[in-house]
């Protein structure tokens, strides 16, 4: 790889987290101080690779657990934000830690892919967060899982954010939503209608396995986080040789982080200068009433 940009998709060993969400399979797991140490020197070794190359890179840590909480999550943040070669590094949280360390980190580069769980948070706790991002000119998104006891609270949330951030809406994983239901959603989320249906993805050129790969904490590479197949290993240079065009081996993609490169849909586009953080190109929409 020397000179067309990479986007890296990292997920290490960490898989605790401080909420109680229902719909994940993670809440309130604790990792064992053993396996805290493992997350911490995956997570070290991946942002000396990151540093030490020369060519143009996007990252952006989806955790299984809440990384924000860990002091080596942040402190790669902010050194990573820092690389001249590095254009983006962006991770999903739920925004329950404190945002001082955010001072220390190259705002130009650095952005935050934040979830509201209502029910785990108060609004008014989560929406001060909000407030402290956007008066340290922090670039973030929020999102919100489209259950019907959600939307009461997102509209809430919605009508307090500042109109310039941007509130996505994840179909809720298992859920059809009615055209009215849909409507509800799509009134927060004008690009709800990506996020209701699967996408039929089988064979349709991907970016993934090209110019976008996932990485564990290991170093294996694969094309994304939802097909298995190996494609090799970052470290030892297997996983950059076998980059190459290809396309979709599933049937269907629903999750965001997997139909967005998805070429056919166009998306990088609609995203553009956005696609890690979620944020759509020209946020907000001109004479369009959100909520």
């Amino acid at each position: 790889m020397t000179s067309a940009d990479l986007t890296i998709l990292y997920r290490g060993p960490l898989a605790s987290c401080d909420y109680d969400c229902p719909y994940c399979p993670f809440a309130k797991r604790r990792d064992t101080p053993a396996q805290l140490r493992a997350d911490r020197a995956a997570l070290e070794r991946f942002t000396a690779w990151v540093s030490a190359q020369r060519f143009g890179i996007s990252v952006l840590f989806t955790p299984w657990g809440e990384g924000l909480v860990r002091s080596w999550y942040r402190r790669a943040m902010v050194d990573l934000s820092h690389l001249e070669h590095v254009s983006r590094v962006a991770i999903q949280t739920n925004l329950s830690g404190r945002t001082r360390w955010l001072d220390d980190a190259d705002l130009d580069t650095l952005a935050l892919w934040t979830t509201y769980h209502p029910g785990q948070v108060a609004h008014d706790r989560f929406l001060a967060s909000c407030r402290e991002l956007s008066a340290k000119g922090v670039r973030y998104s929020v999102g919100v899982v489209g259950l019907p006891e959600h939307l009461t609270p997102a509209r809430l949330l919605r009508a307090a954010l500042p109109p310039e951030v941007y509130l996505w809406i994840n179909a809720a994983e298992g859920s059809s939503y009615t055209d009215t239901e849909a409507a509800g959603w799509t009134a927060l989320d004008p690009l709800f209608a990506y996020s209701r249906h699967p996408h039929t993805s089988g064979g349709l050129r991907c970016r993934t396995g090209e110019s976008v790969i996932s990485v564990d904490g290991e170093g294996e590479v694969r094309r994304c986080h939802f097909v298995p197949d190996r494609l090799g290993n970052l470290y030892d240079g297997t996983a950059l040789a076998a980059l190459r065009p290809r396309g979709c081996p599933m049937g269907s993609c629903d999750c965001h982080i997997g139909y967005v490169h998805l070429e056919p849909l166009g998306l990088y586009d609609t995203f553009s200068g956005g696609v890690l953080e979620r944020i759509p190109a020209g946020w907000p929409p001109k004479d369009t009433a959100l909520g």
